[in-house]
């Protein structure tokens, strides 16, 4: 499953790729226009077929909706004026209409009316429509070389990708440790253990044990995931001759389609990819340490798991805010206060600081935050060994907060 995980994923991807690319069934819609004027407005698509039932009594296709005859029915009545036609149109169905469906359906209706407006008020339609200016700002960057835009998207994209990563294998790996602790501690084999090593050399070795075992599955996915990236970048550098005759329109499209998607793929290997990979280790490495060490003392505490999840919220709890911080503050300000605190932060360092790093971070505050990182896990063991060593020869009893704070006094 560690060499095959990568290509369910691909495979997962593509797979809802296709179905997103299948063709839904087409719709039927009546539309009763009784003032004739709209109609014609009503284009046909892949989703939805328009017919025109003006010329039909109302009531007899309310009845057809309840045969279920037409997917739903956009009624326009006959009106004094425009202004009162704006809230009078309905649409009926036996289902609730999707939002995309009504926003498509306003917009049609709202741009005919105001043309109708346009024309009341005597003004030149045709004159308003040259006169609007469609603006494509171009991304550039300054040192002369063309830019992308949604470069940022990118960025965030994949430093999200890696911080999720991180909040992920802590949170798998950390639970090992965890179950690995009460299952010692409930078949009593950590008396025998303990007769010969240490509890704090117990904890750590746990603790080093599954995060090699972390590191080792994720190298694997990392030249698994490399290997897909250079070939899905060699297939699309490959300059494949037509086949059939193209459109000369349609092949300048596809061209300056793929030029784009080389562009971005050149982009991204522009950024710092192997800083992210290293210090994606270093930030798992510390990251692990300091949470296993959580993961252990809880588990020593503990007699079983359902007794742990009164500890564990209060440690899921900062790796989840380090993911919405990072979605919510750094794609806006990568380098701004708050993205710049919570990254040297210990409990949310390894994953707001992996967020950070495509969009350039200093060293200084790369080597700051590991240090923060790894010298508060040193600090975290030394407290979390006083509850281990305490704990887990504690049978029976559920402990409360209170108790774990007593053993940390010993």
């Amino acid at each position: 499953m560690t060499f095959l995980s990568p290509l369910l994923f691909v495979g997962i991807a593509a797979f809802v790729g296709y179905l997103g690319s299948l063709k839904a069934d087409v719709k039927d819609i009546a539309i009763h226009d009784e003032t004739g004027i709209f109609i014609s407005e009503f284009k046909n698509s892949d989703e939805f077929h328009y017919i025109n039932m003006s010329n039909v009594d109302l009531k007899v296709l309310k009845d057809s909706l309840v045969q279920e005859t037409f997917e739903g029915l956009i009624f326009i009545p006959k009106t004094s004026n425009f202004q009162t036609l704006e809230n009078e149109i309905q649409y009926l169905s036996n289902d609730s209409p999707s939002i995309t469906f009504l926003a498509e359906t306003e917009n049609v209706i709202a741009k005919k009316l105001t043309k109708l407006n346009f024309e009341s008020a005597k003004l030149d339609t045709l004159a308003i429509q040259k006169a609007e200016a469609k603006v494509n700002i171009k991304v550039a960057k300054s040192s002369g070389e063309e830019s992308l835009k949604g470069l940022n998207e990118i960025k965030i994209a994949i430093g999200g990708a890696f911080g999720y990563l991180i909040m992920m294998f802590i949170i798998i790996y950390g639970n090992m440790v965890m179950r690995s602790v009460i299952e010692e501690k409930t078949n009593r084999i950590v008396e025998i253990i303990i007769s010969s090593v240490k509890p704090f050399q117990l904890m750590i070795g746990k603790i080093i044990g599954t995060s090699l075992a972390g590191i080792l599955q994720f190298m694997i996915w990392a030249v698994i995931g490399l290997g897909l990236l250079f070939a899905s970048s060699y297939f699309l550098g490959v300059n494949a001759g037509p086949t059939a005759k193209v459109p000369p329109e349609v092949m300048e499209q596809a061209q300056a389609q793929m030029s784009s998607v080389q562009l971005y793929m050149k982009e991204m290997w522009n950024l710092p990819l192997g800083t992210i990979i290293v210090c994606f280790i270093l930030y798992f490495i510390g990251g692990y340490f300091l949470y296993s060490s959580f993961y252990a003392a809880i588990g020593a505490a503990v007699d079983n798991e359902t007794d742990s999840q009164q500890f564990l919220l209060p440690i899921i709890m900062p790796l989840i805010l380090g993911v919405y911080i990072g979605f919510f503050t750094v794609i806006n300000d990568p380098h701004g206060d708050i993205a710049t605190i919570f990254s040297m932060v210990p409990l949310t360092s390894p994953i707001v600081m992996l967020m950070r790093i495509p969009f350039g971070v200093p060293w200084w505050q790369i080597v700051l935050s590991m240090v923060i990182l790894f010298g508060t896990f040193i600090g975290v063991v030394w407290l979390a060994s006083k509850i281990y060593r305490v704990g887990i020869l504690m049978y029976g009893k559920k402990p409360t907060w209170k108790e774990l704070y007593r053993w940390l006094k010993y």
